[in-house]
């Protein structure tokens, strides 16, 4: 498959160290993956902790291949900036998706599965299964 039809993904988390390291160990585990458009939106935009929906938007166009946008999230005010870009309706590409999915098992499954050409719904699918790993 063509790396112009590979789902985009986003991480978004409070800290750009986290969001960037996040990004790594996916694109590692997933054996380097580096076709996946994968882009990190941590911190604000002067670097401290927290969220910037500018951040957000800018990290979404930016891996967006019209095959779909999914985004993860850390936690609190990372899951309101999405669903609040999502509401405005232009502030994201079309076919962006806010995935309910651990962030760091599956950004891993969401990377992974893109890498495979899969489209959004099986990508959406693989991260929220994350849910279900056991580790005893």
């Amino acid at each position: 498959m063509s790396d112009d039809k590979l789902v985009g993904i986003v991480l978004v988390s409070h800290s750009a160290e986290v969001a960037a390291s996040v990004a790594e160990l996916a694109k590692g585990l997933a054996g380097g993956a580096t076709a996946v458009p994968l882009a990190p939106a941590g911190g604000t935009e002067g670097g401290g902790l927290g969220t910037s929906a500018e951040l957000i938007a800018a990290a979404a166009a930016a891996v967006d291949r019209g095959a779909g946008v999914a985004v993860l999230t850390d936690l609190g005010s990372a899951v309101l900036t999405v669903k609040a870009l999502l509401a405005e309706g232009d502030e994201l590409p079309e076919g962006t998706r806010l995935v309910d999915a651990p962030f760091v098992e599956g950004a891993i499954a969401a990377v992974v599965t893109a890498a495979t050409g899969a489209g959004l719904d099986a990508v959406e699918a693989a991260a929220t299964e994350a849910y279900t790993y056991r580790k005893v």
